[in-house]
């Protein structure tokens, strides 16, 4: 088939986060499809954007063809990042007749975390006939409205409910990343026929290969840490809001006379304001270090002995949750303390770490000394456990499979 993946985000092992639509389509393409990626020019989720892009460009990278949309930069969620998204949808509209009598698309799939993109994959569906996914990462509206507070009769979160609800009503298949979500969307309107289950997973080929070393700043806090005798407690990757760091540095405080060391990695926008305050108010058991590249996170995860991932507590998680650093951890082999209260708890079903209350201080702390007291080859079964769990569940080779399996089972006569 030709497969036309529209997602605003996309990047790669060369740009970032996020990696799913590469990881999807490099299997496809591996499986004799042809995918093109249409994505914007500037994330705020990417490591690196794509150089020099003033007009629509189509790159070949790893066999996948990235056509990319020039877009404008912005910092944060305010009109910016809505310009950034208004140019993004624009573009490939202005862009689907030709798109459509060049790539021929079998398969369009709308899956840029916003739902607005549904209205670009029904231009497609009309121009050339081809099914449309919509393809779930989060549900917004819900997400702004409970996880940033923004007001249901917003025009924005208006404009945000109505592609949603044309996405469950238009859509040949609905494809989510949440596990929970059925009775939310049948009761916006989609048929439960359509709905498919296919969770965020790792790419083994990245694991295969020799990580990259770990940089020296790390490996000098780990070493300093293990001189004195302290578990070490890792957490890699974003500072923001949704990722409730401020509790893991209250429970940093409670235990100041523990012998354990935090080490924090990672950038976002609440990095600066963290890192003041670990200065301001002497958290000396926490280190908050620069990211490091995806090659560097195995090195990281096989130098710490537990890893942590917590969540704040918010209606929005009912519906379940797919991280992808809680898919590195377990890959990693690390136990895992997890602060959750969510429709799934992947720790919990490969028993792989503690699951504790969010956003209790208390309840982190406790858990922490509860793991760091486990003996060490305890730990590391817990660690095997969610390893073994990963490689049969959350493969990309296996995801990318059962992707277009349900698409099939839900679209009688597609293209084999």
């Amino acid at each position: 088939m030709n497969i036309l993946y529209l997602n605003h985000y996309s990047g790669g092992p060369a740009f970032g986060m996020e990696y799913r639509p590469y990881y999807l389509s490099r299997e496809w393409v591996r499986a004799g499809h042809r995918v093109r990626i249409a994505a914007a020019s500037f994330s705020h989720v990417r490591s690196r954007q794509p150089e020099a892009v003033t007009a629509p460009r189509v790159d070949l990278i790893d066999g996948i063809e990235h056509h990319w949309f020039p877009t404008p930069a912005y910092q944060g969620n305010g009109i910016g990042r809505v310009m950034n998204i208004w140019a993004y949808c624009r573009g490939v509209w202005a862009a689907s007749r030709e798109i459509a009598r060049e790539f021929k698309p079998d398969l369009v799939i709308a899956s840029s975390t916003y739902p607005m993109d549904i209205w670009v994959a029904k231009r497609f569906k009309r121009l050339c006939g081809a099914p449309v996914v919509f393809e779930v990462h989060d549900l917004w509206p819900l997400s702004p409205i409970e996880l940033n507070g923004m007001s249901p009769r917003h025009p924005f979160i208006r404009l945000v409910q109505w592609a949603e609800d044309t996405a469950y009503r238009d859509a040949d298949v609905v494809v989510s990343m949440l596990p929970k979500v059925e009775a939310y969307m049948t009761s916006r309107g989609l048929d439960a026929a359509k709905l498919a289950i296919v969770p965020n997973g790792i790419s083994p080929e990245d694991w295969a290969a020799p990580p990259a070393p770990l940089r020296e700043d790390i490996a000098a806090v780990i070493a300093q840490a293990r001189a004195a005798g302290r578990t070490v407690v890792g957490y890699a990757g974003s500072m923001g809001l949704p990722n409730a760091l401020d509790h893991l540095l209250d429970a940093a405080k409670r235990l100041h006379a523990a012998p354990i060391q935090l080490v924090l990695i990672g950038d976002g926008h609440e990095r600066a304001r963290l890192v003041q305050r670990v200065q301001a108010e002497g958290i000396a058991n926490v280190a908050m270090l620069p990211p490091v590249p995806k090659a560097m996170i195995p090195s990281f995860l096989h130098a710490i002995d537990i890893a942590y991932i917590g969540w704040q507590r918010t209606p929005i998680y009912r519906f379940g949750i797919a991280p992808n650093k809680l898919m590195d951890y377990m890959m990693g082999g690390c136990a895992v303390l997890h602060s959750v209260e969510a429709g799934n708890d992947p720790v919990a079903e490969a028993g792989c770490g503690l699951t504790v209350a969010p956003e209790s201080p208390a309840a982190i702390a406790a858990g922490l000394q509860a793991l760091a007291a486990r003996p060490p080859e305890e730990r590391r079964a817990m660690g095997q456990r969610g390893r073994a769990f990963v490689l049969e569940h959350h493969t990309y080779p296996v995801l990318a499979r059962r992707f277009l399996d349900a698409v099939r089972q839900r679209v009688p006569g597609l293209t084999p």
